[in-house]
């Protein structure tokens, strides 16, 4: 990993038992990190389309002996895909899944949707022009885009993510 984990995770003010999604978790990175945010009585759900991005989370949680992540396989781009409840979740993370999706109103409305009200989101991505690690550049969306779209969707811009140099952060509110 090129970025202090932890450091960011810090910044997310994450209490023990919450009930966290990390939409889009890929190999778990953050997931991992989430779940020691939250404790053993908080809960994950670690969201993904593909069966071996789920199969290394649940790899890895058997290895760290964490019980408490729950893994949905799902697209993103439907709504209500995930299949969590309305207003459900205290928290809700999507790292380097928007610049990848051509819906990405629809994975910011599943957020919306399953993110209790005056809750929090994050959005962390690749920053465009930022080269080095990651996709090509015209696969970045720009920060000002995705701010728009999280704007659009009713959404309270909060403050800035301190991630790295290839990548953006920001959190909202619901």
């Amino acid at each position: 990993q090129i970025f202090d984990l932890e450091e960011i995770v810090a910044q997310f003010d994450l209490q023990a038992g919450m009930k966290v999604t990390d939409l889009g978790c890929g190999s778990g990175y953050f997931t991992i990190e989430l779940v020691k945010a939250v404790g053993e009585t908080g809960l994950v759900n670690a969201v993904d389309i593909l069966d071996s991005a789920l199969e290394t989370v649940r790899t890895r949680a058997l290895e760290a002996e964490i019980k408490n992540i729950h893994l949905i396989k799902a697209n993103l781009e439907v709504v209500g895909n995930t299949n969590l409840s309305d207003n459900s979740q205290d928290f809700v993370l999507i790292k380097n899944v928007l610049f990848q999706n051509d819906q990405k109103v629809m994975v910011i409305r599943e957020a919306k949707r399953i993110l209790l009200p005056g809750k929090k989101f994050v959005v962390i991505d690749w920053e465009k022009g930022a080269g080095g690690l990651g996709p090509p550049d015209n696969y970045r969306t720009p920060k000002e885009s995705i701010l728009g779209m999280i704007n659009q969707e009713g959404f309270i811009y909060e403050k800035n993510i301190v991630v790295d140099v290839y990548h953006f952060g920001m959190m909202f509110r619901k």
